[in-house]
């Protein structure tokens, strides 16, 4: 699978080929930050094949945590962009809306940090649930 896309402003583009590893839907805290208060949705493709090809991201990774995720995004308009995270080592977090074909996702095949998801959050019926991350 061919994947691009970018930011909203159009200052930022990448690329990306292969299967993805990870198909989810996040609901931590964090990421109802980057989303404005909804669940998260990210497909995983490897990072070997990841590329910029125009423009580059700003990142932020938070110095408090023990193990904190990097995130990219577009330093102009804010578009999140991916995220990097220690658990997926290899991989990256695409953001389903900066895709160019979102509907390539199709869906997560799981949901994770339910913990911490309000009842406005929907998940989809048959999507396994996890109230944290799961051993990968």
């Amino acid at each position: 699978m061919k994947v691009e896309g970018g930011c909203y402003c159009g200052q930022v583009r990448y690329e990306v080929e292969g299967d993805p590893v990870f198909k989810g839907q996040c609901h931590c805290r964090e990421c109802q930050y980057i989303t404005g208060g909804a669940g998260n949705l990210v497909m995983g493709l490897p990072d070997a094949n990841f590329k910029y090809t125009k423009g580059a991201p700003a990142a932020y990774t938070r110095s408090d945590l023990e193990n904190p995720v990097t995130r990219e995004f577009c330093s102009n308009c804010g578009t999140p962009l991916l995220t990097r995270a220690p658990q997926l080592a290899g991989a990256v977090l695409l953001k389903v809306g900066s895709m160019d074909r979102p509907e390539d996702f199709v869906g997560p095949d799981v949901a994770i940090f339910t913990s911490e998801k309000y009842d406005f959050h929907a998940i989809a019926d048959g999507v396994m649930q996890f109230e944290t991350v799961p051993n990968m």
